[in-house]
């Protein structure tokens, strides 16, 4: 047998590509059960089904499903259901999502979710039984590791998925597979986060109660080590971000994980409406009472679609905003301690703040959910209050909106670290919903953030300069590319030549 001559760049590779003729393939995803990794999921989807034609199969549990169908009811991008009961691993009837379940049966949902591994290995059976041959990859949760098992078993390939950016996710992966924090002795002594440089130090006050209190015995560290440590045995990893606007965070995840490494920007930063949640406030209103107000002047504060935090910290955020005199949007939901999607009672507010914000229009106070995207795009907004999700962090920083951090779970703290002292375009307020937080210190965080002779405009041009970066890594105007879209290419090639040298192989 001949062996094929190195393919040297990417026109080689896809003229190479052109002359296998792949015109039929088959991709299936698999998201983690949670909003903010479905959401992207579902945006990648179909930026590969218009790049390709590629027939992409999204696989989840029956509501999950039901929820990425209900906004795209005519989209081409198919939806199978895994079989899931959820009463059979300990959870409540119906409950297939980290957005519908208390925080203390989170790990429960995780551990119940290696139960998707033999349903996934039944449909890539039978897609490679109708089709003849297998999908041509897997793409999977970081936390769906066991996907690399099913893709190795069934003849294809899997390739890892993170919906965080390159910094987020390489700090939380490094935590949980070393538990560095282990080794101190005060909530406030700093250590070293294994794989980034030594100026990158966190604290215990950094991590999520469940890391903190992580010992390399407990369920959590069982999870996330088997599934992250699987994870980085995949053919490739995706990693929603942009190369222009994290580069160092790319090289250490790089370095961390040596696989290749495709940034394509997944989440939604158009305004199209992809959630069938249904809005506190219609998008006319929020737009006719942010046109009340002059550029540049409004806060916007949303924890995300699960979080909230402590009835005294909503207490002295209310207090600070207030004083503050700054107009404000605020997405507001019952504390911890109360259902999320309960009634929201006035007593966790000042004594008329509400009707006080309203009559004097300096506040609009928006229950449950807002339209995000319509609000960070006007002209009148200037600053982010925000949990730092990562697809909330795109959104903010591709309309040029600099952020005020307040990180509560997950990967976020390591978010607003990075975004403080990587990208200069937060600056954190607090973090946790156990901070004490004062009324006198919003204001001044706020203040400082807006005040466009200082600091804060400083900011809002640094913003500025990433959103450039984004919108530029998604364009294409001719044979000119954004990043964005050459790491795509780049992934499907890559993916059709590994096939074509299994091919080989088998033959």
């Amino acid at each position: 047998m001949v062996t094929p001559k190195p393919i040297q760049n990417q026109k080689q590779k896809i003229k190479e590509v052109e002359r296998m003729g792949f015109d039929e393939e088959h991709i299936v995803m698999l998201p983690f059960l949670a909003q903010g990794h479905l959401i992207p999921f579902l945006a990648l989807a179909k930026q590969i089904q218009q790049r390709t034609g590629f027939t992409i199969t999204i696989a989840t549990t029956p509501l999950n499903a039901q929820y990425l169908r209900s906004p795209q009811p005519n989209s081409i991008i198919q939806v199978a259901e895994l079989p899931f009961r959820s009463e059979d691993y300990g959870l409540p009837p119906n409950t297939e999502n980290s957005e519908n379940i208390p925080l203390d049966l989170s790990g429960t949902l995780l551990t119940a979710s290696q139960h998707l591994e033999a349903p996934t290995r039944r449909l890539v059976s039978d897609i490679t039984e109708k089709e003849g041959k297998p999908p041509l990859c897997l793409i999977s949760d970081v936390f769906f590791g066991w996907a690399v098992n099913v893709a190795k078993s069934s003849g294809t390939v899997n390739v890892a998925i993170t919906t965080a950016g390159a910094y987020g996710t390489t700090a939380s992966m490094s935590m949980w597979q070393h538990l560095p924090h282990c080794s101190v002795s005060s909530d406030d002594e700093e250590f070293n986060i294994p794989g980034f440089p030594v100026r990158c130090r966190l604290t215990p006050s950094h991590l999520h109660q469940f890391l903190r209190a992580a010992d390399g015995t407990d369920s959590w560290s069982r999870f996330f080590r088997t599934q992250i440590s699987l994870s980085m045995k995949s053919f490739g990893w995706m990693c929603n971000t942009v190369e222009e606007i994290e580069p160092f965070g790319l090289k250490v995840l790089r370095n961390y994980i040596k696989l290749p490494v495709w940034s394509i920007l997944a989440s939604n930063i158009s305004s199209k409406k992809y959630s069938s949640k249904k809005w506190g406030i219609s998008a006319e209103k929020c737009t006719e009472w942010l046109d009340s107000h002059s550029a540049d002047s409004v806060v916007y504060i949303s924890f995300g679609s699960q979080n909230t935090i402590s009835a005294s910290q909503m207490m002295e955020l209310a207090k600070g905003l207030e004083k503050s005199g700054k107009p404000f949007v605020w997405v507001i939901r019952p504390p911890v301690g109360h259902d999320m999607k309960g009634e929201f009672r006035s007593e966790w507010l000042p004594e008329r703040f509400e009707e006080r914000m309203r009559e004097m229009k300096q506040g609009l106070l928006v229950h449950n959910w807002a339209p995000q995207l319509a609000i960070l795009s006007h002209v009148a907004t200037r600053a982010f209050v925000s949990h730092c999700g990562w697809n909330s962090v795109l959104e903010s920083l591709s309309r040029g909106v600099p952020i005020i951090g307040w990180p509560l779970a997950a990967e976020q703290p390591y978010n607003s670290k990075m975004l403080a002292e990587e990208m200069g375009v937060s600056v954190e307020l607090t973090r946790g919903v156990n901070s004490n937080v004062e009324a006198e210190e919003v204001r001044r965080v706020i203040e400082f953030v807006v005040d466009e002779s200082g600091e804060g405009g400083e900011m809002r041009r640094r913003a500025g300069e990433i959103m450039e970066k984004i919108r530029g890594a998604v364009r294409e105007d001719g044979e000119a590319k954004g990043s964005s879209v050459k790491a795509m290419d780049d992934f499907v090639t890559e993916l059709l030549l590994q096939r074509e040298e299994r091919g080989s192989k088998i033959n």
